[in-house]
């Protein structure tokens, strides 16, 4: 069900692991052309446009492409106890979290008379994506919502797919979601069209954003690409994945239960252990082929831990396993070991470690208060996930005295004119003709 690297007495480079742990193939620049027309129907487009790709794509009529408050209010009224609760308990301990990434203003006194302030200033208007398709995604409402909401966002938009089992709307608990959260602009509409509605905008129907964020498919990883630059973007993100670092100690059904949890979200998932135990190999692949068969999406969590994306590495030594899941820089990285505490800190590239056997990744998909939109692909060697700093853009503002300024003049003048760049020398000396 799930093939076998052995890595033991080889030392390799960062790529020469990455090789033998290759992930699933996601051609985004192949996606890019396919959505071409996509992105220019829309750009050029009015509502009808947008009605007909959801006709298109998603089997549906909406009967319009904008949620109306009765439906979110709705969804909310009819929500069930049970789901509501979790979510608010999970809504509180997301915000607990992400409240403590506010940065605050700083004041530098570069010389007296001189200083530069760095404020942080939301953007304007964000168009936060909640994907449909497979599964439910109320959990991935709360982590894009959230953290704009703490970075004060004052314009904040969700699109996720019209469903054809709710009359062209989005799934009501996605609806639900928004409206617990106090969010009223809601679109249905997905994929490739939802991200141009965000970045172009459309007169009457939606106000163009400043930002996209939010997890989808490769239809909108290839859009998030197309159009960045128009809009900006948090990342482009691909198939899940989840690597575990474990050694003897693990209990192999929770190391099998783990893999399979992520493997639930496509066929395209990853799932690698990496462990110094064939004892323990041996053992989690006993407890897939039990464990597999009797969940639910069976089949598409087989074929995703039979494809060549996932794997079970044995190495020498928890060093060597450390060197390994360090380049990989998986999605979600757990670490179940005897010193599970102390080899989390050797980590360098992960989008979010998990540590011990209760912190496991499910945790972090909804209750355990940190994000769950993260790099994926190894984007975690260079990316971090959503964040309320993803909302935020640091500004410095700059004020000189004349004393501070005319101290400065030649230093300034000195280097414009080792750049070639007199003029930029002649603004600075240009105010010292009209010195009171």
């Amino acid at each position: 069900m799930i093939r076998t690297v052995d890595l033991r007495g080889r030392s390799l480079s960062k790529a020469q692991y990455n090789a033998e742990l290759p992930r699933a193939t996601l051609n985004v620049a192949e996606a890019m052309l396919l959505i071409e027309p996509i992105l220019e129907r829309v750009k050029n487009g009015t509502e009808a446009d947008l009605i007909a790709l959801a006709q298109e794509f998603d089997g549906v009529t909406p009967p319009s492409i904008r949620v109306p408050q009765s439906a979110l209010d709705a969804a909310l009224s009819q929500l069930d106890p049970a789901i509501r609760s979790a979510l608010e308990l999970s809504i509180s301990r997301i915000i607990k979290v992400h409240n403590d990434q506010l940065r605050s203003e700083k004041t530098t006194t570069v010389v007296d008379g001189g200083t530069v302030t760095e404020k942080w200033i939301p953007v304007d208007r964000v168009g936060l994506y909640v994907p449909g398709g497979r599964a439910v995604y109320p959990s991935s409402v709360m982590m894009n919502v959230i953290p704009a909401q703490i970075a004060k966002v004052q314009s904040i938009a969700v699109a996720s797919p019209p469903q054809k089992d709710f009359g062209g709307l989005p799934h009501p608990t996605i609806l639900a979601t928004c409206a617990l959260l106090g969010i009223t602009e809601v679109y249905a509409v997905g994929g490739a069209q939802a991200i141009a509605l965000f970045a172009y905008g459309m007169e009457g129907v939606c106000e163009k954003a400043d930002l996209v964020t939010g997890p989808g498919n490769i239809y909108v990883a290839a859009a998030k690409r197309a159009l960045r630059g128009i809009i900006g973007i948090d990342s482009e993100a691909g198939p899940t994945e989840i690597a575990v670092l474990a050694d003897s100690s693990a209990i192999a059904a929770d190391v099998a239960a783990d893999l399979i949890s992520q493997a639930e979200h496509d066929v395209i998932a990853a799932a690698v252990l990496v462990t110094d135990s064939p004892e323990l190999a041996l053992a989690v692949e006993a407890e897939l082929k039990v464990r597999v068969a009797a969940t639910k999406h069976a089949d598409r969590i087989k074929s995703a831990l039979s494809g060549v994306q996932s794997a079970i590495a044995l190495v020498d030594d928890m060093q060597q396993g450390l060197d390994v899941v360090n380049a990989y820089a998986a999605e979600h990285l757990e670490i179940q070991t005897r010193n599970s505490r102390s080899d989390a800190d050797k980590i360098r590239n992960a989008g979010a470690v998990f540590i011990g056997r209760f912190s496991p990744v499910s945790l972090g998909d909804y209750s355990a208060g940190s994000n769950h939109v993260l790099p994926t692909g190894g984007c975690a060697c260079h990316s971090s996930g959503l964040s309320v700093q993803t909302f935020l853009r640091g500004l410095h503002f700059i004020e000189y005295d004349q004393k501070a300024f005319t101290e400065i003049v030649d230093t300034v003048v000195t280097l414009a004119n080792s750049e070639d760049l007199p003029a930029h020398g002649e603004a600075m000396t240009a105010r010292l003709e009209n010195l009171k």
